[in-house]
């Protein structure tokens, strides 16, 4: 029997092609993602995303800790800026808006629940504009 045998299908190891999974447009103008790792439950991700020059994030709540290492050009926000080859990463409870740099940004991100996102019309939504409490808030912490 080989070691791959042994391995029941719930835990093997999930090998993703990056380079053919095709970038999303999200709701924000300038800014795709590939989705490499999604837990729908819990809303863990990580994903590749990629903002075009100046293309702005707007004012959003991180739940969990955020991770994100630049690949390409550099992330702004208030406190300052990631440039390729530096990682930030954002405590729970820590809230910004952020955007990219004069030559666009390529980032490696990881985010441990879901962000808040903040509209000026009061609500909260997360990425994809659904509402955050109807969505995420029975999910565990």
């Amino acid at each position: 029997m080989t070691v791959r045998e042994k391995i029941p299908a719930e835990l093997a190891s999930r090998f993703v092609d990056v380079q053919n999974v095709s970038w999303e447009k999200t709701r924000y103008p300038g800014i795709e993602q590939k989705t490499l790792l999604i837990d729908r439950g819990t809303g863990l991700l990580t994903a590749l995303m990629r903002m075009a020059p100046g293309a702005h994030l707007p004012d959003h709540e991180h739940v969990k800790i955020e991770q994100t290492y630049v690949l390409e050009g550099s992330l702004v926000c208030p406190e300052g800026e990631c440039g390729a080859g530096q990682f930030v990463w954002r405590p729970a409870g820590s809230r910004h808006d952020a955007w990219a740099g004069p030559q666009g940004g390529l980032f490696l991100a990881i985010f441990q629940a879901p962000n808040k996102f903040f509209s000026a019309d009061g609500r909260v939504t997360d990425f994809l504009g659904r509402d955050w409490e109807e969505t995420w808030g029975q999910r565990p912490k």
